[in-house]
């Protein structure tokens, strides 16, 4: 007879109390939570004082703990949350608020969710990468050069090409002897992908209707302000028409596709036309807001875009615009099945034991084969030495670039050139890359990079290197459930006066993660 699961007797919603229900607050958290492994693995006293020298000024308001914050940053990540989503959460799970360094459970919010966006803008992608840096390699058990960030005096820090105020990478030569040239250690993967934005997919047809409509709104903004007794005409109502008429056929042929085009194109020179001659008549002080004036140049250099294009019937133009509310935002041509164009931000990742460094975010489409040895040379300055071997894909393996690693004493993992030999060599073992590709599907299924939800560009930067330190994160962590695994029944095996070859290599791959993990070894 299959035994059946306990059941409790049902009570009705109308006589249960607060005070009657059970809640486990009285005993003590259980240290084999998520939550509580990661909170041990993390540097939280380097990471705030990283945090802090991003703090502008010294008078005001006092600022929010350091740990708060960039304990909820990683909390977002690590769960693929929204903002207001991230706060509530925290609120109500009392192991996010110890991973986060509260003392007692609190029931109230942690900070507006609203902060997420300040706290994005002023870290910037120099301050993640120096926090993944920080993080990654003091797990490292052959750190002989850790980066420090120290406060730059009067100038911006640059990291990858991007600028992040206050921070800049502290030489190590001031700390430690100097790196021999002859040392190369460790493998290094390199490998590009891009980081879609979530924008809706931008044709033609559909970018020129949203000008046109910011422009209407503009006109209706400016309108009371200039006194005029009759208001211009924009005709929307027709230009929403003939709109609808091609966007909602089921059938859009070229030509009819390109004569909508046509249309929203004149209807869009009007508008322009009449929102210059309403500007003109306040001279120098124009009432639009930082706001209002970015749609403004926008709309005008889209406007441009679409009329060179229509003109010469063709489908590409340079720094195409593909959203007038995120400007930034470029085509990347990826040549995948299901996608052959992506609209986000391209980078370039290095992956050395599983941990993975962003050596360059661009929102232009790069050929990242003629940036191989800026990444080896950043390998150089993140590590304290060149590495010993370099995989990656084909258009990295240039002659160029196999010249000067050959130069550098640095063998490169990669087919030959040549005419294949009778007798093949294996010099790439299949699924060798495997390591790196399933980094970035781990990145995109699970934690969002493949729908950036940012708006601004230095808030979508910094959403993805977050993303990048929290997929660390989880390497870190299964290595420390690994060593903690393997800690069990080790001392037996150590007190062992027989120990067998397997039981050897099981006490040799342990004792490289307690390396890692920082477990120390009781005999």
């Amino acid at each position: 007879m299959k035994s059946s699961a306990a059941s409790q007797k049902y009570h009705s919603v109308n006589q249960m109390t607060i005070p009657g229900f059970e809640t486990p607050f009285s005993r003590q958290l259980d240290p084999n939570n998520r939550w509580v492994k990661l909170s041990m693995i993390i540097p939280w006293d380097a990471l705030v004082g990283l945090y802090d020298k991003t703090l502008k000024g010294t008078t005001g308001r006092p600022p929010k703990n350091g740990r708060v914050i960039m304990g909820a940053m990683i909390i977002k990540h690590y769960c693929d949350f929204s903002d207001e989503e991230t706060i509530l959460n925290i609120q109500e799970n009392m192991y996010m608020q110890y991973f986060c360094g509260y003392s007692s459970y609190d029931p109230s919010p942690a900070f507006d969710s609203s902060l997420f966006v300040e706290i994005r803008d002023r870290l910037g992608i120099s301050g993640i990468s120096a926090m993944n840096d920080l993080i990654t390699l003091s797990e490292k058990k052959d750190n002989i050069s850790s980066n420090i960030i120290e406060k730059q005096e009067g100038t911006n820090g640059e990291e990858n090409g991007k600028s992040c105020e206050g921070l800049k990478f502290k030489s190590e030569t001031e700390q430690t002897p100097p790196i021999e040239e002859s040392i190369r250690k460790g493998r290094v993967l390199y490998d590009a992908t891009a980081c879609p934005q979530e924008i809706a997919y931008p044709t033609d047809l559909n970018l020129l209707n949203d000008c046109r409509e910011k422009s209407e709104w503009m006109i209706d903004f400016l309108y009371p302000l200039t006194g005029w007794k009759d208001k211009p005409r924009t005709y929307r109502q027709t230009a929403r028409k003939e709109y609808l008429k091609t966007a909602q056929s089921k059938k859009k042929t070229k030509a009819k596709v390109n004569v909508a085009i046509g249309k929203q194109l004149r209807f869009l020179k009007r508008n322009y036309a009449t929102i210059t001659k309403m500007l003109n008549l306040f001279g120098d002080n124009i009432p639009f807001d930082k706001k209002m004036l970015k749609y403004y140049w926008v709309i005008q250099c889209c406007y441009e875009q679409q009329l060179e294009m229509h003109k010469s019937k063709t489908q590409r133009v340079d720094d195409r615009i593909v959203s007038i509310h995120q400007p930034h935002v470029r085509p990347i041509v990826r040549g995948k099945a299901n996608a052959k164009v992506e609209f986000g931000c391209k980078i370039n990742v290095s992956m050395v034991e599983g941990l993975a460094y962003i050596d360059k975010l661009s929102w232009d489409a790069f050929n990242e084969g003629s940036h191989l040895m800026d990444y080896v040379y950043q390998y150089k300055s993140r590590h304290g030495y060149f590495p010993k071997e370099v995989l990656a894909d084909k258009i990295y393996c240039t002659r160029e670039n196999r010249k000067q690693l050959k130069e550098h004493s640095i063998v490169l993992i990669a087919k030959p050139l040549g005419r294949p030999k009778a007798v093949p060599e294996q010099h790439v073992s299949p699924g060798e890359r495997n390591e790196i590709e399933g980094k970035f599907g781990q990145g995109k299924r699970a934690y969002g990079m493949d729908k950036i939800r940012a708006k601004l560009k230095q808030t979508s930067e910094t959403w993805v290197a977050m993303i990048v330190l929290v997929l660390n994160l989880v390497k870190l962590a299964g290595r420390a459930s690994l060593a903690l695994l393997f800690k069990v029944n080790i001392r037996e095996i150590i007190l062992s006066s027989r120990i067998s070859i397997r039981s050897r290599k099981i006490l040799a791959y342990y004792q490289e993660y307690c390396t890692i993990s920082r477990i120390r070894i009781s005999a």
